[in-house]
């Protein structure tokens, strides 16, 4: 899942849960506890269910470790692209529900006073090159969804960011925080409301019967109303969707030098569908990463590549902010799945009764997978949303065989 260590996997290791030691029964079950597993667990014990959460490492040493945590609404296919694929309505609608679901993850930090260091943020999208055209037309689209944002020609962002772009578009509405402190406050918030968790690995799943039967490596069960796939990267054989693809990212974290961000720390990336992106943490540090890779996701490789990639990313940083000092402490690389329209795969598992799956996939995996705790949560409660078709594992993109 990942290599090389992040500032938030460099924190203290947290304890291990009790294993799964008799078989159990429950309203749901949540195979996963990440930041998709706890944004779950907590929605789901709101709603007053009985919830079982299971993972096979610590808490967030997966994926989540790895992340930049950088809650961006704005979706890794542009407006225009997601339009050119599906339509204005329901792009616009994709791109409302995400900015909606960065508004929402703030609110619920705030209102229970969860550690995450979660901040506001303003996004800044650079045009990769030396055209802006791409962008104006992404600017036009927006403003007809109803979505804010101001273009920046190549003097306004120069003079605003001192960052020397032919242009970008920045947007309100973003946040960046510390994954693994947030994904731990979400599950103390959950187990504080009688959820229980374990240390097991689901190995078999059986839908057949009235409750959905998991099994796992220990020769226990667990009988759920309902079972919640959070598991990341991994997917259970009983998931199958077409839409997904491997690919490994790199990134690198400096040592502290607040003096030297950039304006507001807004979260940069590029107009690029490999793209170059950077934010900066509380402590000053300014963490930036890219040089995506669909080829090379076996993990010894990609762990290899941790040095090259890491001086490649201190030469991208010094050409994009050559203010900045790259004394670097940090380096790391994760394997993850992206959709080839950008948008999460989020609802029903087909062929798989009261099976759910919360799979946030691309650069808004956080902010989907608050979007996918809220829709499988009013799933279950009985509810439904044209989201869930947009998000089907089953959708056909359009692009299958390309």
């Amino acid at each position: 899942m990942r290599g090389g260590v992040s500032p938030w996997f460099a924190a203290a290791t947290p304890p291990p849960y009790p294993t799964l030691s008799e078989n159990l029964g429950c309203d749901a079950l949540i195979v996963g506890a990440g930041i998709t597993g706890s944004l779950v667990a907590e929605r789901l014990t709101r709603q007053g269910l009985d919830v079982v959460i299971v993972d096979r490492e610590r808490p967030g040493r997966g994926s989540t470790a790895a992340s930049t945590a950088m809650l961006l609404w704005e979706i890794d296919r542009p407006l225009v692209e997601l339009t050119a694929m599906y339509g204005f309505d329901r792009a616009a609608r994709a791109y409302q529900a995400s900015l909606d679901a960065v508004t929402g993850l703030i609110s619920l930090v705030r209102e229970h006073k969860l550690p995450g260091e979660i901040r506001k943020k303003r996004s800044l999208y650079l045009a990769a090159g030396s055209s802006v055209t791409g962008l104006l037309d992404e600017h036009r689209l927006r403003r007809r969804a109803g979505l804010s944002g101001d273009f920046l020609d190549h003097g306004q962002l120069l003079e605003s960011y001192r960052i020397a772009r032919a242009g970008a578009i920045v947007s309100p509405g973003a946040a960046d925080a510390d994954p693994l402190q947030l994904a731990r406050g979400l599950l103390h918030l959950a187990l504080a409301r009688g959820a229980r968790q374990f240390d097991a690995e689901a190995i078999a799943f059986d839908p057949a019967g009235e409750a959905v039967t998991v099994g796992f490596d220990n020769g226990r069960e667990i009988a759920a109303k309902a079972v919640v796939l959070a598991t990341g990267y991994v997917m259970p054989d009983i998931v199958r969707s077409t839409v997904q693809a491997v690919s490994s990212s790199w990134a690198i974290a400096t040592t502290p030098q607040p003096q030297n961000v950039w304006k507001d720390g807004a979260l940069i990336w590029e107009n690029a569908k490999d793209y170059l992106y950077a934010r900066t943490t509380p402590a000053g540090r300014i963490i930036i990463g890219g040089e995506d890779s669909d080829e090379i996701i076996a993990p010894d490789d990609r762990d290899r590549l941790i040095p090259e990639k890491a001086s490649r990313l201190v030469q991208r940083l010094a050409a994009l902010w050559p203010f900045a000092a790259t004394e670097i402490e940090y380096r790391w690389a994760g394997t993850f799945d992206t959709t080839r329209d950008g948008l999460p795969l989020i609802g029903p598992v087909p062929g798989a009764q009261r099976v759910y799956a919360a799979y946030g996939y691309g650069g808004n995996g956080i902010t989907f997978s608050y979007l996918a705790a809220q829709l499988i949560g009013d799933l279950i409660a009985g509810g439904s949303s044209p989201l869930l078709d947009d998000f089907a594992l089953d959708r056909d993109d359009g692009m299958a065989g390309h």
